[in-house]
């Protein structure tokens, strides 16, 4: 039988390709398990959320000042 893997705070940080300072910011999902106080999450979790978040996709930014340049 394999060991399940959970994917740390600093691991989830890397998956999705911030700094962990850069996570305090964004409404993460529910852990999927907490060992003592350690948060961790299945990797599909973390992909499925960073797939949903707002901003993802094309056409995310600030609109340009002219739209002709």
């Amino acid at each position: 039988m394999t060991a399940e893997r959970f994917l740390s705070y600093t691991e989830f940080a890397e998956r999705i390709g911030v700094r962990t300072g850069a996570l305090g910011n964004y409404r993460l999902p529910e852990p999927d398990a907490y060992i003592g106080r350690t948060r961790g999450w299945r990797p599909e979790t973390i992909d499925a959320w960073n797939a949903s978040r707002p901003g993802r996709g094309v056409g995310g930014g600030r609109p340009r000042k002219n739209p002709r340049a």
